[in-house]
């Protein structure tokens, strides 16, 4: 027998599955929420760059091989709210123009299966949901669209100030639509230095946590398990529904039954949870028959960049507020895109001596340092390849076959980004690509055609009826945007078809 049979499981609690099980808690369905970690404690160490970049505190503490077959350490935090606790909620909306078939340097970005105006009601909704502060009619590369729910966070005095040079250097800069609750209030953000890569102290960081598990605490028909891992989803005799999931809970293993699942690990747990429940009737995992389950997997190309001037102390705390998309679908030279430039939160000394650790200073030197320093992100989409994958190795260990490209075209807007800098007055810069885990994308993709797809349109399996996957894993490219919104847009969507089509009840738009 079973240890409890709901309407619909969820499985991980970040962007998509919170969002999905927010959206569906009104439905008045029983809903198992499964989170593999616990709730984030508000605690110093919050807001403590040591204990966040050096010990790493809330870091996963598992290894993943890599492609040379190394154990490495990845970006992943298994916890309520997952990767969106850590994010910096920079939360864009794909240009219209993503959704299309896109010619770049080195390949093309594929065409999904749904256009923008499919997805612009959900977009509404989701920057409702997670209190998106922008400001319209900025940004040259933005579709049409109604105001932000919220106004832009004001740019600090030096950035202002930036961004008034940037415009006479013939760019575009434009507001980043963040997501922060109450700024300026009692109890809201306080625009401090430890955003992006932070737990929030206040709990006024628009993550999944805050923004979708909390204001359903409450709900007698919503179930939170922490601490839950699902070892592997379980199929009928005909191999053709799950049946049930097997959690390892409290010591023990348990098995819970619903007539719905929805896989929300993050792309790729999703992906290696699908590879790990393989059965006679799936051998090659499930939901697998196109053979694409974890393959095509993305992460965007990101460098960051910090401008220096030793005799130009950087005063402004928040200075995540400036975006600038000019080459976003071409660089200046040529007619291939190149990505997008965001100002970023302000690098602590520690983190500093966490990306350059040959550097021999001392810790006082490295504060000074950073001090001095403005920092920069250029990201250019990753292209989707088969042989970037997701494997599961035989004693169920992660293996991530992963080799970045598009790399010219990063290479350009890394160039585009220093001789920005320069113009602006920097002495030097600097700047550091690391190739982690954030941002992925792409290893069950959505499609029509299930020779060439993983789920359809709705993110539904094509080979397993009561099967729905809600998270980045959906994405057929990955654009040069942070996926969370478009994550976030997706999940509401699905919610919608799964109350006409499952619940058979009907949609209401979602509110915070």
């Amino acid at each position: 027998m079973p240890d409890g049979r709901y309407d619909i499981i969820v499985i991980g609690s970040g962007a998509g599955g919170s969002t999905l099980t927010h959206a569906l808690a009104g439905t008045g369905a029983e809903i198992l929420l499964l989170e593999r970690g616990d709730f984030v404690p508000q605690e110093p160490e919050n807001w403590d760059p040591e204990a966040v970049w050096k010990h790493l505190r809330y870091r996963a503490d598992e290894t993943w091989l890599g492609p040379d077959g190394k154990p490495f350490r990845p970006y992943t935090h298994y916890c309520v709210g997952g990767n969106t606790k850590f994010w910096g909620s920079v939360l864009f909306r794909l240009r219209r123009e993503d959704f299309g078939a896109i010619a770049h340097v080195d390949g093309v970005s594929p065409a999904w299966p749904i256009d923008y105006d499919v997805l612009a009601p959900f977009y509404d909704q989701a920057e409702c949901l997670y209190h998106v502060h922008g400001e319209a009619g900025c940004d040259p590369t933005e579709p049409p669209r109604g105001p932000y729910p919220h106004p832009p966070i004001p740019h600090a005095n030096g950035m202002a100030r930036y961004v008034e040079t940037l415009r006479h250097q013939g760019l575009h800069p434009s507001p980043l639509p963040l997501g922060v609750r109450n700024p300026g209030e009692a109890d809201g953000c306080v625009l401090c230095d430890t955003c992006n890569s932070f737990p929030c102290q206040r709990h006024a960081k628009s993550d999944a946590d805050v923004c979708c598990v909390r204001p359903i605490a409450g709900y007698p028909n919503v179930t939170l398990w922490t601490n839950a891992r699902v070892k592997r989803l379980l199929t009928d005799s005909a191999g053709l529904r799950i049946e049930a999931v097997e959690v390892s809970r409290d010591g023990g293993t348990h098995r819970v039954e619903a007539p719905l699942v929805a896989v929300s690990c993050g792309a790729v747990n999703s992906a290696a949870l699908l590879l790990r429940s393989a059965t006679d009737r799936h051998p090659n995992g499930l939901a697998n028959s196109s053979g694409l389950v974890g393959r095509r997997y993305m992460a965007h190309l990101a460098t960051m960049m910090e401008g220096f001037h030793p005799f130009r102390k950087n005063t402004d705390v928040f200075q995540k507020t400036v975006a600038i998309n000019d080459f976003y679908f071409r660089g200046p030279d040529d007619e291939f895109p190149l990505g997008q430039i965001q100002s970023q939160g302000r690098t602590h000394g520690v983190m500093a001596k966490t990306a350059y650790p040959w550097v021999p200073m001392p810790m006082w030197a490295y504060n000074a340092w950073v001090a001095r320093g403005v920092d920069w992100l250029a990201m250019t989409e990753d292209l989707p390849r088969l042989d970037n994958r997701v494997v599961v190795g035989s004693d169920g260990r992660i293996q991530l076959q992963y080799q970045p490209n598009n790399v010219r075209a990063h290479r350009r807007l890394v160039r585009e980004v220093r001789r920005m800098l320069r113009r602006l007055g920097f002495w030097l810069v600097y700047a550091h690509t690391n190739h982690n885990t954030t941002h992925q994308c792409g290893t069950t993709c959505f499609g029509t055609d299930p020779t060439r797809s993983v789920l359809d349109p709705y993110c539904r399996s094509h080979d397993i009826q009561n099967l729905f996957v809600v998270d980045a894993s959906f994405f057929p490219s990955s654009s040069a945007v942070n996926p969370g919104l478009t994550i976030a847009a997706q999940a509401l969507r699905v919610a919608d078809h799964i109350k006409k089509t499952e619940l058979a009840v009907t949609p209401t738009t979602v509110t915070e």
